[in-house]
């Protein structure tokens, strides 16, 4: 609470409600858009896949510039191309307009991350994964407010537009708030003070082994729970043999793992160094996706859905961005960047592959997710195993003993 960063840390997460809005306010004002730009679902499809192609495009050298130009000017591009992209898809008459701003929401997003997770990581370098990991939650947040807000329009008969205005309004004021609000890298710069680091080091880690461990991680990580994502419902009804009712209940389950996860995590990244849940999260998904794989039936599918959500889907990406933000400090912007262009490539590549396998064999989308889990958790091990040996630990014990030692002063 003492940390002077707070306030900022604070306007960064509530940009994320917006952005978790952002994400499905297309989807959830379906209807309207269809009949304002004269198409069909298929042609509201089409413009939802840009806000991908958006986030491709830009990634990459978002984080690069931010390093160069600092995280404040990136949160104010995020936020005036975010809202660009509501008063866009708003007024837009057509599919091809709509997809034109679609993609500017992508690029948004991209500005947004490349400047928050960096700041966050330097606002809070002992506690970077917590600080990440609740970007989830506040994205979380936004996706549960909107259909609500929408309900309330609705049932108001007032205009649908609405919610994609007020979204805007409080980009606006929130962005006035952000305006007066220290950054640390801003810090380090007037005070000409070096940033302070989570980790010190034994040796210094190596682009070609931690580096590209890390790059392949970000893509395996988006994969293992996209794949769940989009395919978990046709996988219960068709291989566990569930009926339809029940296995689209499935995503529910994993939903409410993803959430209890950020919470717990949250917690833990606290106590505990960042690396030890990247390695266990992972090897638990690996588990229980590979037991869903070879027992598939109702029960471990509900099990096995909760338990995907809660160690794949709820915050382990977050956790293994902020272990290569640890061990490659300098240039947190191009490593988020790298991290998520990764990502990003995923979320694409994956659901085409899978729906390849499925039009022959719907079981074989679980085995070839299992493949990919168990890639993650042997990228995790040589991790883990890279981190204990370049990082000096030394400072756990010295911590532990000090936070003992204070526990028998206040007993005492």
């Amino acid at each position: 609470m003492k940390n002077k960063y707070l306030p900022t840390a604070i306007g960064l997460y509530i940009n994320y409600i917006i952005h978790g809005m952002g994400v499905i306010i297309i989807s959830q004002n379906q209807k309207a858009l269809m009949g304002q730009w004269n198409t069909d679902l298929m042609g509201v499809a089409k413009v939802i896949s840009m806000l991908g192609i958006g986030r491709l495009i830009a990634i990459m050298i978002s984080g690069r510039l931010s390093d160069k130009f600092g995280r404040k000017p990136f949160i104010y591009l995020g936020i005036v191309t975010y809202s660009l992209y509501f008063f866009g898809i708003l007024y837009s008459q057509s599919v091809n307009m709509a997809m034109v701003f679609a993609v500017i929401a992508g690029i948004s997003n991209s500005f947004l991350d490349s400047g928050t997770y960096p700041a966050l990581m330097e606002s809070f370098p002992k506690k970077a994964g917590t600080a990440n990991v609740l970007i989830k939650a506040f994205v979380q947040i936004g996706q549960f407010a909107l259909p609500i807000m929408l309900k309330v329009i609705n049932t108001s008969n007032m205009w649908f537009g609405w919610s994609f205005v007020i979204p805007v309004i409080v980009f606006i004021l929130n962005g006035l708030f952000l305006l007066r609000r220290p950054f640390p890298d801003q810090d380090a710069k007037e005070n000409q003070q070096p940033e302070i680091q989570a980790v010190k080091f034994k040796r210094q880690p190596k682009i070609a082994i931690e580096g590209v461990c890390f790059i392949i991680y970000g893509f395996i990580s988006q994969a293992t729970f996209y794949l769940i994502s989009q395919f978990i419902g046709v996988y219960g009804e068709q291989v566990a043999n569930m009926s339809a009712d029940n296995a689209n209940l499935l995503i529910s389950y994993y939903s409410t793992g993803s959430l209890i996860c950020v919470a717990v995590t949250a917690a833990l990244a606290t106590r505990v160094r960042p690396i030890y849940l990247v390695t266990l999260y992972t090897f638990i998904s690996f588990v229980t996706i590979t037991i869903m794989w070879l027992f598939p039936s109702p029960t471990v599918m509900m099990i096995g859905a909760g338990l995907v959500g809660f160690f794949a889907a709820g915050g382990v990406m977050q956790l293994g961005l902020t272990v290569m933000g640890e061990m490659f400090p300098a240039g947190k912007g191009t490593i988020t960047g790298i991290f998520y262009t990764f990502g990003s490539i995923a979320s694409f590549l994956i659901p085409i592959a899978a729906a390849a396998i499925a039009k022959t064999n719907v079981r074989g989308i679980m085995f070839f997710d299992t493949i990919i889990a168990g890639i993650g958790f042997v990228l995790a091990v040589i991790i883990f195993i890279r981190y204990r040996s370049t990082v000096d630990l030394s400072g756990d014990k010295e911590e532990k003993s000090s936070l003992q030692l204070t526990e028998t002063q206040a007993k005492s």
